[in-house]
């Protein structure tokens, strides 16, 4: 049953508002590491002015950041960016109540996969689609709904909403890992990640490596003499298959339904230099998945050690070992303790704003994600948002702006029963 507030929320959020509030997002190309990313942060922080909130927009010290011990890794290169918290201005000092999203999107990839410019983002019915449709504009423009509605209705809050928007998420958390040393936290967090109508809870982690293995280099027509290390590195490949095996044997319960919840999977392969040369070099890299609970330590540890093991028994490999290095994205597993309230919170919101059965069922997701930040951080996190996981990343990608607006008013709805009100501006 919702209350007076919580209708007179509801009523602010505007279908066609959503949508346009999503083709505008969609149309700023901020991939990761460029200068529409930052130039995104500057668009949302005027929004969220517009709102009445209190707003931090502030230059991540790139440097300090990198430089810390617990810097969970990167790829892509940047000379800039950005941090950027919203929060309420007239809350009380009730429960932070933290939305969170990132802003930027990864690479559209080959044009000719696109039906026309991935950045022009295209309507079919009920669907928008486009680079960043799902992952996550529109967890995005839910955000902003919610913030939106809150706002205009005139409802006031006992504690405090706060809107997270950050940077670099899909080369490894700068921007939520920046936040968090800033000092933000909440009492809760809802990351807006496309969950397909589900609630995760979980994340298993993922870790970017690279294996170098050594050849010895000859002429091709005299081979013999040469070592060639691609045919050093294919009993590696196997061993590498092997390995994946044995970590996805008896997963935790959340992430039993995937097929290879922690997938390790060589992404590039660089081998010499000359056609007519037997290669003397070639490099691997690839990501490695991390069991929940795992320490990221031992998943590394599980990895170099079978390719040590794999050298032992190779004569070449022996006295010329391969060498394993971890660059670039480095996530931890991460998980809402079992329990918390928070799933049934929105469970419930759901029922209520939009009706029915919500079927929200709690599961695992087996990619990295912020959540592992702000659960080390002690900030109970999960992930609800519009969009399937399935489409991101692809020339496929689109979001229902119907789903976008359920997640906005279970969103809402759930907010002011976490953080509480104290009835309406004149009423």
């Amino acid at each position: 049953m919702l209350s007076h507030e919580e209708a007179l929320v509801l009523s602010e959020i505007d279908e066609a508002a959503v949508a346009r509030t999503l083709l505008e997002l969609i149309a700023v190309p901020s991939v990761t590491g460029s200068a529409a990313e930052s130039e995104l942060q500057h668009q949302l922080a005027r929004r969220l002015e517009r709102l009445g909130m209190d707003v931090d927009l502030w230059p991540l010290d790139l440097g300090a950041l990198m430089a810390h011990p617990e810097f969970p890794g990167a790829e892509a290169a940047r000379e800039e960016a950005w941090g950027l918290v919203g929060r309420t201005a007239d809350g009380g000092d009730g429960p932070v109540f933290v939305l969170q999203g990132h802003v930027d999107v990864v690479p559209a990839g080959d044009p000719a996969a696109w039906e026309g410019d991935p950045f022009v983002p295209r309507v079919t019915g009920d669907l928008v689609h486009g680079r960043g449709a799902c992952d996550m504009k529109a967890g995005l423009a839910a955000h902003l709904a919610v913030l939106g509605a809150i706002r205009a209705s005139g409802v006031r809050l006992c504690g405090q909403v706060a809107a997270h928007f950050v940077v670099g998420e899909e080369d490894g958390g700068l921007g939520a890992f920046g936040t968090l040393q800033r000092g933000y936290r909440g009492d809760v967090c809802v990351i807006g990640e496309p969950t397909a109508g589900t609630l995760v809870t979980a994340n298993a982690g993922a870790l970017t490596f690279r294996i170098a293995v050594p050849g010895l280099a000859a002429h091709a027509s005299s081979r013999e003499r040469g070592v060639s290390a691609i045919d050093a590195y294919v009993t590696l490949h196997g061993a590498l298959a092997e390995l994946e095996a044995g970590r996805n044997a008896g997963p935790d319960p959340l992430m039993a339904e995937y097929p290879i919840p922690y997938a390790l999977s060589v992404g590039t392969l660089h081998a010499g230099d000359w056609a007519s040369s037997v290669p003397d070099l070639l490099v691997a890299e690839g990501r490695l998945g991390v069991r929940l609970g795992e320490d990221p330590a031992d998943a590394r540890a599980s990895l170099e050690r079978r390719v040590a093991e794999v050298c032992a028994a190779d004569p070449w490999l022996r006295d010329h070992p391969a060498t394993v290095t971890w660059p670039g994205g480095q996530f931890a597993s991460g998980r809402l303790a079992p329990g918390h309230p928070l799933p049934e919170v929105i469970r419930a919101a759901y029922a209520d704003s939009v009706g029915g059965d919500s079927g929200l069922r709690e599961r695992g997701a087996p990619y990295g994600s912020d959540l592992r930040l702000y659960a080390g951080a002690g900030v109970p996190t999960l992930q609800y948002g519009p969009g399937d996981i399935a489409v991101a990343h692809s020339a496929a990608e689109h979001v229902s702006v119907r789903e976008v607006v359920e997640v906005a008013r279970t969103l809402a709805v759930t907010v002011l029963r976490t953080v509480g009100t104290k009835g309406a501006v004149g009423g």
